[in-house]
Parts: structure tokens; C-alpha cells; sequence
């Protein structure tokens, strides 16, 4: 069993909590409030960042003290997002996400996963027609191996999940979210994932 403190409480930290949750792991969910995201990262193992990733890197870099030593797991993408809500560049050019709140927390443990399809899949891969990908990327091996292991709890097969290397490579997998609006245009809004296949 792992603590986990989820920061975000819309779709995407509801799914993951009551997934995280059903397999046994002690799950605190926390909003966006700051006193509320401190409570939660302070008493937490394991810290998933699942808030709106325009905003992430200020919310998280302002829990720098209560991170200091933690894992934390960003499944969200920076973007700029057009009038229909969906994304149509990327926040951070040359850069991403993970890279930013790695650079601006060095005493925290950034793994970047789950940001490559939509959030239904996330809890439940197996419902897709074929074997999805799910990636990770981060600089500490053993952070990376426990989640590994949260992924497993969430319904990833082993042979699904594929470890990029370290954090820079978060930034192929965050410009995969510029896929998003066109699959939903030409397909409709149904739960989808990148499979990388051989």
C-alpha cells in the first residue's frame, strides 16, 4: 500500500482515486486550494499532479517544501487551448511540463505518464479494442519503477508500458496531446490511446 495524495479533484483525479483506491492504496484527494494541495503533498508518498497544466509548474513550484523528497507523477499536458476548449499549441516550447517542474523542483521526483490518452483510459486500458502504450519518463529509475507499479495496479499490462528514458523525453509524449482535437473531429469522442506497435 502507497500514500497517495491526488492534486485535482475533476475527472481525471477522480478516476485515478477511485482506481488507486480499489487497489488498495491510501488515497487522499485534494482541490486546487493552496492550503489543501499542502495538506495533502506534506502527508503523501506519492504526489499526482492531475490540475489543469497551464497552471501546474506555479501551483506545484509554491509546494516546493512539501514535494522536497517526493514522487511525483504529472499525467497533465501544458497547453494553449483554441475557443472549443481543445489544444492547439504547447505551453512550453522546447520544453514540457515535466522538464519545467523538474528543473524548478531538483529535490522532487518528476515521473511523467499517462498524459497520451484520454483520462477514461487511464483507469481502464483493457477496454480498448487493442493493447494501448502507456510511456514514462524521469530521471530516477527506482521513482520510475514504483510507478511502473501503480500502472499495473491500474490495469497496465507490463508489456504495455514503455520507459523513455529521463525527463526530456516528456516532451514527445506532452506534443502527443496535439493529436487530440483532430482524432476527436474525425472520430467523435470516444476513449482512444496511442499504441506503438512492432
Amino acid at each position: 500500500m502507497t500514500k497517495i495524495s491526488i492534486l485535482g479533484n475533476g475527472r481525471v483525479g477522480g478516476s485515478l482515486a477511485t482506481a488507486l483506491n480499489r487497489a488498495g492504496h491510501d488515497v487522499t484527494v485534494a482541490d486546487r486550494s493552496p492550503g489543501a494541495a499542502a495538506d495533502a503533498a506534506r502527508s503523501a508518498h506519492v504526489v499526482i499532479n492531475a490540475t489543469p497544466g497551464e497552471g501546474s509548474l506555479e501551483r506545484l513550484v509554491a509546494l516546493r517544501e512539501e514535494l522536497r523528497g517526493k514522487i511525483l507523477v504529472d499525467v497533465s499536458n501544458a497547453t494553449v487551448d483554441g475557443p472549443d476548449g481543445l489544444p492547439v499549441d504547447l505551453l512550453h516550447h522546447g520544453s514540457s511540463l515535466a522538464e519545467q517542474l523538474q528543473r524548478a523542483l531538483p529535490d522532487t521526483l518528476v515521473v511523467k505518464t499517462l498524459n497520451t490518452m484520454l483520462y477514461s483510459v487511464m483507469t481502464a486500458p483493457a477496454t480498448l479494442s487493442q493493447p494501448a502504450t502507456v510511456f514514462l519518463s524521469g530521471e530516477d529509475r527506482s521513482a520510475k519503477e514504483i510507478v511502473r507499479g501503480l500502472l499495473v495496479d491500474l490495469g497496465w499490462r507490463e508489456e504495455w508500458i514503455t520507459d523513455l528514458g529521463g525527463v526530456e523525453t516528456a516532451r514527445a509524449t506532452e506534443a502527443a496531446v496535439l493529436f487530440v482535437p483532430h482524432v476527436i473531429r474525425a472520430r467523435g469522442f470516444a476513449p482512444f490511446a496511442i499504441s506503438v506497435v512492432s
